[in-house]
């Protein structure tokens, strides 16, 4: 059993999230997961979805699955993630990935808060998407 809390904060005076994602979470208890950016990179070494971030993203997610799931955790537990997206052009088709995703990872609708910054481009010029998270274990 543990005594972690989790909670989703919604401030007054603050607008509705625009996407799939919470403006805060509050969490009592618990240990500090750090995950490293993940990349569309399948566990033989292999990019996924050269040119397609439609591809790339459920593969950065199933990535993130596997780190938080080594460590005793799911999705459940993530409490912040960092999006970075390659082009302006890109970002609509991730949110779209993401969304499907989304439906899967968090059905209560209680998503994490999130930020999206569109960047030139990432650390290999094949990578349209990279996906860093924080959790807190119980």
């Amino acid at each position: 059993m543990t005594d972690r809390q989790r909670y989703t904060i919604e401030p007054e005076g603050v607008h509705p999230p625009t996407g799939k994602y919470s403006h805060a979470v509050r969490v009592r208890g618990g240990e500090l997961l750090v995950i490293a950016g993940q990349v569309p990179i399948d566990v033989n070494g292999h990019i996924v979805g050269v040119g397609d971030i439609a591809s790339q993203t459920p593969i950065v997610f199933e990535n993130i699955t596997k780190v938080l799931e080594s460590a005793g955790g799911s999705f459940a537990d993530v409490v912040e993630l960092t999006y970075y997206i390659v082009g302006r052009g890109n970002v609509v088709t991730f949110i779209e990935a993401r969304t499907a995703i989304f439906e899967r990872l968090f059905p209560d609708g209680a998503h994490p808060p999130a930020t999206l910054v569109v960047v030139d481009g990432l650390a290999n010029e094949a990578f349209l998407v990279e996906i860093s998270a924080l959790a807190v274990l119980p």
